[in-house]
């Protein structure tokens, strides 16, 4: 019937969809790589915090120190969108679950990751406003623009299309190769501005008076060092070998557990 033709089609392109992705794959184990990648995270977190608390003076919405403000904007931005952006890539990719599950996870860690980093921007631009600074002069600030809307349109395309109402299965096909390299492209241009921010903030410190030799010049440069380090295993993660479904499940063809099969 066509029915059972529909559905033996369905059933070979899910399988030569996941042979070509172990074809272009890494050949080293995503569950592997994404450990690096935690640490990594971690390393960069406890780097930022200690230097918008302990050299910068801490964090604040509303402050007469209008530097406090600004503060939010690189914590945010790297722990609320670069990091749990990375991990809602990784999560996606190297756990070794079923695939709505992944999905979810994968929706929700980005959804976190946009609001934080729109709020982000948000303390950026208050901090600006109220200090009397002229908003979106620099590079780093329209490269972030244009990334926060690029994410925010690919959740909202990604979320209609892969989950509620959902497309068609020749619609969702069609665009999983869109999504995927979309999503990597954004996500590099963010790390790469993250690391042109930092440089800015620097900058304008030294031109202050901030030592170049000292110990809060070298924590903003190995913080940055270190967020580049990160955005390099998530992609690398994302080009590694998905974990094997357990053995209960391997034989069911329904179950693909490949980052393609979102």
């Amino acid at each position: 019937t066509k029915e059972i033709r529909r559905v033996e089609k369905t059933t070979r392109r899910k399988k030569h969809s996941c042979r070509r992705e172990r074809d272009m794959a890494v050949r080293i184990n995503a569950m592997a790589v994404t450990f690096v990648a935690h640490a990594l995270a971690v390393i960069a977190a406890i780097m930022v915090l200690v230097w918008s608390i302990s050299y910068r003076g801490g964090l604040a919405w509303e402050a007469t120190n209008k530097n406090l403000i600004f503060n939010l904007h690189p914590v945010l931005m790297l722990i609320g969108f670069i990091i749990l952006g990375g991990e809602a890539i990784i999560s996606y990719k190297s756990l070794p679950l079923e695939k709505p599950v992944k999905k979810l996870i994968h929706l929700i860690l980005h959804a976190i990751a946009l609001a934080l980093g729109i709020f982000g921007i948000c303390a950026a631009f208050k901090n600006h406003n109220e200090s009397h600074i002229p908003n979106l002069y620099s590079l780093h600030s329209w490269i972030g623009i244009g990334v926060i809307s690029l994410y925010g349109f690919q959740w909202v395309y990604s979320f209609i299309v892969f989950f509620f109402p959902g497309g068609s299965t020749n619609l969702k096909s069609g665009l999983l190769p869109w999504h995927a390299m979309l999503g990597l492209f954004v996500y590099i241009l963010a790390v790469g501005n993250a690391a042109l921010g930092f440089l800015e903030k620097l900058t304008f410190l030294e031109n202050g008076g901030l030592d170049k030799y000292g110990s809060e010049a070298f924590l903003i440069n190995f913080t940055a060092i270190i967020t580049i380090l990160f955005g390099a295993f998530v992609v690398l993660t994302a080009s590694a070998e998905s974990p094997s479904p357990s053995p209960s499940v391997s034989n069911d063809d329904s179950v693909d557990f490949s980052y393609s099969a979102i």
